[in-house]
């Protein structure tokens, strides 16, 4: 790869700025457009495979079309000189993990404003139809004004293409963070995006993640079948509220946690707003409707009155959204029946003129009838 300089005959590759298992970042310079852009080269044996650079084009595109401020852009992507590549927008800052590394552990209050960032660019792409199913600190960017941008939806994939039987051998995600049904090879759904999130608020507040191995295989059984220690345990400082909220999220099965990210995010929008917390701007600037505009996925209604101001402890059946009652219409309902009752007396007084002219009319035609006959 080090002798690649020019891509597509576009992009100016720089220096490396971030590697993973599956790819390497490099800053480049887009000639055509004259602007810094990160471009993502993914490794041989990847580029190589035609059934995946089959699929990682038309899940490109799908990610190409996601507009949203917490989401890095996708600018392009395709093959070349047997590099499969993908063009995006550079943005200045460091990934969450390297900052979790550095920090150790965030403040309840640090964790919140991130994570609820977040949940919105995740949210996004789950009304837009796409699971990003590799979520990790690796793929969520920080600037310095702490704005969260999601990268990396690669492998992300369409939900109208995920067959509910679907059960493959080949595991995508990362162990460390991917939900028990990824871990057992079960289509992924919005809920696995959601358990991911979940991982990492765990990290973020206790500096540890909920599990823990060397061996991908041992990481994946206790996905599906341990329990985490509980997060105060490590962190006394966070509320116990936010203990419930985060070990919902990490429930086994898809249907006990939140359906979408956009669900979580606005209950720790709830949270934040009930404690008082100080937020940032960035995290309530988000567009509401996906474009260009695809089956949703299932949205749920807002929540009301959870966390009582962030005082009382949380039940499972505070975490249960409710609709509250249409109060009923008393006064259409009475405009309508004065409506009824006034075409009511009309027909009546057409009705009776009609019959004292009716009457009127004898008189006259016996008068005629009389004149006329000798």
């Amino acid at each position: 790869m080090a002798e690649l300089l020019l891509l597509n005959n576009r992009y100016q590759l720089l220096h490396p700025i971030g590697t993973g298992g599956m790819a390497v970042v490099h800053k480049a310079q887009d000639k055509l457009l004259e602007r810094i852009v990160a471009v993502k080269l993914l490794r041989d044996d990847y580029s190589n495979d035609t059934t995946f650079r089959d699929r990682f084009r038309q899940e490109a595109r799908s990610a190409a079309n996601l507009s949203h401020p917490n989401i890095v852009t996708v600018h392009d992507f395709g093959l070349d000189q047997k590099y499969l590549f993908i063009v995006m927008e550079f943005l200045p800052g460091t990934d969450l993990k390297t900052m979790i590394r550095q920090k150790g552990h965030f403040s309840t209050e640090e964790t919140l404003n991130l994570m609820i960032q977040a949940c919105a660019g995740v949210g996004y792409a789950h009304r837009a139809g796409l699971v990003h199913c590799d979520i990790k600190p690796h793929n969520m960017l920080v600037s310095p004004d702490q704005r969260l941008k999601v990268t990396d939806f690669g492998i992300a994939r369409a939900l109208a293409t995920i067959p509910s039987e679907e059960q493959s051998e080949v595991v995508w995600g990362s162990p460390h963070y991917f939900s028990p049904e990824q871990a057992t090879g079960l289509a992924p759904s919005p809920a696995s995006d959601v358990y991911s999130l979940g991982v990492i608020l765990y990290e973020m507040l206790t500096g540890q993640l909920p599990f823990n191995a060397n061996d991908p295989t041992e990481l994946a059984k206790m996905h599906r079948e341990s329990t985490p220690r509980p997060p105060r345990s490590l962190n006394p400082n966070i509320p116990q509220q936010l203990e419930d909220i985060i070990l919902k999220v990490l429930s086994k099965e898809p249907a006990a946690r939140y359906r979408t990210a956009d669900q979580l995010g606005r209950l720790l929008t709830g949270f934040v707003q009930g404690l008082g917390l100080k937020t940032s701007d960035a995290i309530f600037s988000a567009p509401t409707t996906p474009k260009p505009p695809q089956k949703p996925v299932e949205e749920p209604q807002p929540i009301s009155s959870i966390l009582n101001q962030g005082k009382q402890n949380l039940s499972q059946a505070d975490l249960i959204e409710t609709i509250p009652p249409a109060p009923p219409k008393k006064e259409k309902t009475s405009n309508v029946r004065t409506a009824q009752n006034t075409i009511d007396w009309i027909t009546w007084a057409l009705g009776l003129t009609a019959f004292t002219l009716l009457l009127g009319l004898i008189p006259f035609w016996l008068f005629i009838y009389l004149t006329l006959t000798p």
